[in-house]
């Protein structure tokens, strides 16, 4: 383990993005136990035989509704030779056939089919074929433990993970359930990004209410997310899920903005259409929630826009970032059109000025070129708490006291 600082987590050691070590403990303690990782939506396999490849940590599995309509999750790993045998993304299945040698796997990941299991008959004997005792209800896929609520799917490698409400907590619970609250879900599309950071930075960067207004010039000019925005932050009782919650303020000149650089009082829209926001029922006041569960994903609803965001590691220094949009099936038309309109604020081509995965990019370098160094985590003070205002860096103070914790 790296050395830090002080004895709280506000100066967090390079190392704890740079260490391949530390990754592989990281992999083992936060996504491979005692964890809930995200992987999809029901809507995006809504018959049976639909199916939806996906990762949690660094391993590929398969969600997939099966015949039963049940939603079964398994590991992209043929129990013969080890090949990932699902190639496409997403699809429908009578059953899953790995190329290589053609064992077979019903939709629960049974294996059902062994070519060759009791030999060829060649001039009057039986050559080869597996042995006698082999038996294929020992060799299905490596199955997942799922539960499902409000339409999201979540899986673990950790049949004895706690209930999932209990994983989320009573608060961030709250919060996931306000977007997530029983109405059908539609699909809407998809972005997909490799950043070249290490995937700490991004549940960092979703729980940092400091850079959005300074960063991100669309939402200080408009008043999406500002330092004088009505806002809370709230976290569970460990500190490592987190929502961030701002309502939407007046745009325009601001004594907190005036000074800063990026706010710019001249900037208008040519086309209006894009800060369109209708209000709507469910949002109960505030007009964006950032909600991050540790370790796998980030729910998002920026004013009409709402999303997931799945964190995907590929290594100590990347991984893949997988926004789903998505809509509710009582959206009308014109509500259809306004969150994939609204959609194009954010993301690698987004309108929100500088993308968070260039600066996470550029963080991951700094942290590889000074690796005896550290980040500094002191704004609103050392100490973890949920607080009614945005200039804090509070919520990554939780998250490391928690990572430390396990790591230790």
């Amino acid at each position: 383990m790296p050395e830090w600082e002080r004895a709280d987590s506000s100066r967090v050691p390079f190392a704890v993005y740079t260490d391949q070590q530390l990754h592989q403990r990281e992999l083992e303690r936060f996504f491979y136990k005692a964890h809930w990782c995200y992987v999809g939506l029901e809507v995006e396999i809504p018959q049976p035989g639909d199916f939806k490849r996906t990762a949690v940590g660094e391993r590929s599995v398969v969600m997939v509704r099966d015949s039963d309509g049940q939603i079964q999750v398994f590991e992209n790993v043929c129990a013969h030779r080890g090949m990932q045998f699902c190639r496409e993304r997403h699809g429908n299945r009578k059953e899953f056939v790995c190329p290589y040698h053609q064992w077979s796997y019903t939709l629960r990941g049974d294996l059902q089919g062994v070519p060759f299991r009791r030999g060829v008959r060649q001039g009057g004997k039986v050559n080869g074929g597996m042995p006698a005792d082999f038996d294929p209800k020992q060799h299905g896929l490596t199955r997942l433990k799922v539960a499902a609520r409000g339409g999201v799917v979540f899986a673990s490698f950790d049949h004895e993970v706690e209930s999932l409400e209990d994983f989320m907590g009573p608060a961030v619970l709250l919060y996931f359930d306000r977007l997530f609250n029983g109405r059908q879900l539609t699909l809407l599309g998809y972005n997909r990004q490799r950043i070249p950071g290490n995937w700490k930075l991004m549940q960092e960067n979703i729980k940092d209410p400091y850079h959005p207004g300074l960063l991100h010039s669309w939402f200080v000019i408009f008043g999406l997310w500002r330092a004088d925005n009505a806002s809370e932050l709230k976290m569970d009782s460990h500190g490592r899920h987190a929502a961030m919650v701002s309502t939407r303020g007046a745009s325009g000149k601001a004594d907190q903005v005036t000074q800063v650089s990026s706010f710019k009082e001249s900037m208008v829209l040519n086309d209006a259409r894009f800060l369109d926001i209708v209000p709507e029922p469910w949002w109960n006041g505030p007009t964006a929630v950032m909600t991050t569960l540790f370790p796998s994903v980030i729910f998002q609803q920026q004013v009409n826009s709402v999303s997931t965001r799945h964190i995907q590691p590929a290594g100590h220094g990347e991984f893949d970032f997988v926004w789903t949009h998505f809509g509710f099936a009582d959206d009308t038309p014109e509500m259809t059109q306004r969150r994939l309109r609204q959609a194009n604020l954010f993301g690698p081509a987004g309108f929100v000025s500088a993308d968070d995965g260039e600066v996470i990019e550029f963080s991951q370098s700094g942290f590889v070129q000074k690796p005896q160094h550290r980040t500094l985590v002191e704004l609103g003070g050392r100490d973890v708490a949920d607080t009614d205002h945005m200039v804090t860096e509070t919520l990554i103070r939780g998250m490391y006291d928690y990572w430390r914790k396990v790591m230790a």
